[in-house]
């Protein structure tokens, strides 16, 4: 048996004047979900009527809460996804056929958790840029933002890291850690409360698993090596799958989040560059386009050093794959219907003989 309200069910979730109980899925295997319930660790299928039909129901995804018809001696029926209080998606090109190009979907990857750790690792693959990026997604996601920065032990001081991290990480908390000598974790302890989900975001090599195995206390998932060429690494994970540690709180680890697709990063772009934003209507004209114009509070900022060129351009090449990203439908059909007319050309060049010399 368990209590679905450790793993941070709440009955304000559920609908009402419903006779399925509620669960949580743990895991995904293609059609095949993992469960957890008020009958313990269970193995659920979606109902083909309700998420395939007519007005269907979000395809759930590892973190949500569903409704299930329970089935004791087999798979349990997942016949409802609750409302989510957060999510992590990206494009998904899977869907129906649009004249040639498929619709563009979305597909959510982790759903329903309190924070997001955004790992970093201080060796070589220290990057600002994909901090930046990860902070943007993480703000949208509608979780609270951490920056972790992991393998402090390989490093003699990361203040400078430190520093350059907080200044990117508007609002979010900015933490150095080592898995392999336990330094820092204990600053993590305000975000590792029972019934909270944490949900890690970076690269593989930064040391995912090593960090979830020093937060639990014991080696619950594997640890591959980094290469020393390149200090990058494989991914560990191979499902998507939530795991709850001994202290009570969980974490989602997800294979391929680095491929996360900028899915309406509006909220969340304001969020991870509110510094740049705020620059936003101090300019002498509303229309300011912040390139020549004179009067332009972006260029005056850069100029004084109140804003970093860095800074500025990190702003508009996320901005602009967000909105690549959102249109990315209308580019293949472009691109279909250019090569349509160039086969028609081809075909029609065939059939007058080819090009006269």
């Amino acid at each position: 048996m368990a209590d679905l309200i450790d793993y941070g069910f709440n009955s304000k979730m559920m609908p009402e004047k419903v006779r399925d109980i509620p669960a949580r899925i743990t895991a995904v295997h293609r059609e095949r979900y993992e469960l957890i319930c008020e009958y313990g660790h269970t193995y659920g299928r979606l109902k083909t009527s309700i998420y395939y039909g007519e007005g269907c129901e979000s395809f759930p995804t590892t973190g949500d809460f569903v409704l299930v018809q329970y089935n004791c001696s087999g798979d349990s029926q997942i016949v409802k996804t609750l409302e989510r209080k957060s999510k992590f998606s990206r494009n998904d090109f899977s869907g129906h056929a649009v004249g040639y190009v498929k619709t563009v979907k979305e597909q959510v990857v982790a759903a329903n958790f309190d924070y997001v750790f955004i790992m970093a690792s201080l060796n070589y693959d220290f990057n600002l840029k994909r901090i930046e990026r990860y902070l943007t997604l993480a703000w949208q996601s509608g979780a609270i933002p951490v920056v972790i920065l992991t393998k402090a032990d390989l490093v003699e001081d990361c203040a400078e890291q430190v520093s350059a991290a907080e200044k990117i990480a508007t609002g979010a908390g900015v933490y150095a850690v080592s898995a392999k000598t336990g330094y820092g974790i204990d600053n993590l302890a305000d975000y590792l409360k029972p019934g909270k989900t944490i949900v890690f975001l970076g690269s593989s090599g930064v040391g995912k698993s090593s960090l979830v195995n020093a937060l639990a206390g014991e080696e619950i998932m594997a640890v591959n090596e980094i290469r020393e060429d390149d200090s990058r690494g494989r991914h560990t994970t191979t499902h998507r799958q939530l795991v709850m540690l001994p202290a009570g709180v969980m974490i989602i680890d997800t294979p391929g989040m680095r491929e996360l697709g900028m899915w309406d990063v509006s909220s969340g772009l304001g969020e991870a560059f509110s510094d740049v934003e705020s620059c936003f209507g101090k300019c002498r004209f509303s229309d300011c386009k912040h390139k020549s114009e004179p009067g332009c509070a972006i260029k005056e900022a850069i100029a004084n050093g109140e804003l970093s060129k860095e800074r500025w351009d990190s702003y508009l090449q996320i901005r602009h794959e967000a909105k690549f990203s959102d249109d990315k439908a209308g580019f293949l059909r472009n691109k279909e219907k250019r090569n349509k007319s160039i086969a028609k050309w081809s075909r029609q060049n065939k059939k007058n003989g080819g090009i006269k010399k």
